[in-house]
């Protein structure tokens, strides 16, 4: 069957895509969406971090890592800028520990072996409201 006997759509006799209007002459009926039941959701006054229990990335002070490399690490592996890192860097170095985040668990994790994978000493806890 050649092509100039073959039936022409509407649009096909413009140069233009379908509209919106042609397009609703083209559709004979418009269906519905189907209706749900309504279902009250209760109001959620706690925050994300009251429904999910938090871990704490804790690194600790060794005596082996330079402050530089222990700033380009956290600034490599949680993004911050140079004086954030920096500011937990002499948190290390001073008191001997400092607290990095508090994550969910499997997040803690990825993070506690990140910075074991760069030679730095990283546990997580459990952290007690």
């Amino acid at each position: 069957m050649s092509r100039s006997k073959q039936r022409k759509k509407p649009w096909e006799n413009r140069l233009e895509p379908p509209g919106p209007r042609l397009y609703l002459e083209l559709v004979p009926e418009i269906l519905e969406p189907p209706t749900r039941p309504d279902v009250e959701q209760e109001n959620q006054t706690k925050s994300k971090d009251a429904l999910e229990p938090g871990w704490l990335v804790i690194c600790w002070n060794d005596p082996v890592n330079l402050m530089a490399y222990v700033t380009h690490v956290f600034m490599a592996i949680f993004g911050w800028p140079k004086p954030k890192a920096e500011h937990h860097m002499m948190q290390v170095h001073t008191q001997g520990r400092s607290v990095l985040k508090r994550e969910s668990m499997e997040r803690a994790e990825f993070y506690v072996h990140r910075l074991q994978g760069y030679g730095l000493h990283a546990t997580m806890e459990h952290d007690e409201p």
